[in-house]
């Protein structure tokens, strides 16, 4: 498995506001026009899962197999070129503020990771940049 980590953003909203909103993914429907058109399209969601198309990837559908309260949101792909699990992670700092951090686990071999590696760390960077910026 290879692991993948975002760099940890400070939130400024309590840890029970951000996992209220990361925890139900009807949510993140306002974020269908802040994603650039020409890489992810057909955004679809619904409380327990997403699906997107990525280009050049393809089709991408998750779903949440796990949710520990306020604390982390667990996704796993049900649809995707490559399988792998996605961690949302939220931890307190003061009652009014939390740190968020976003992991991907794949199944990757050598070859593989070192084609997907810097895309994957970008994708993570724009992922936990996007989910610092909402409104909780």
């Amino acid at each position: 498995m290879s692991k993948f980590e975002s760099s940890i953003k400070v939130i400024p909203y309590s840890v029970e506001k951000v996992y209220a909103k990361i925890s139900d993914l009807n949510n993140f429907e306002g974020l269908k026009g802040k994603l650039p058109d020409d890489k992810v399209q057909n955004l679809t969601f619904d409380s327990d899962s997403v699906s997107f198309s990525v280009s050049p990837v393809g089709q991408i559908a998750l779903k949440v197999v796990e949710r520990t309260e306020n604390s982390c949101v667990k996704l796993e792909t049900t649809t995707s070129p490559l399988p792998f699990t996605v961690w949302v992670q939220v931890v307190p700092v003061v009652e009014t503020e939390c740190k968020m951090k976003v992991t991907i686990d794949a199944s990757l071999n050598p070859f593989i990771k070192g084609m997907v590696q810097k895309p994957l760390k970008d994708g993570l960077e724009k992922m936990v940049t996007i989910l610092s910026m909402l409104e909780y």
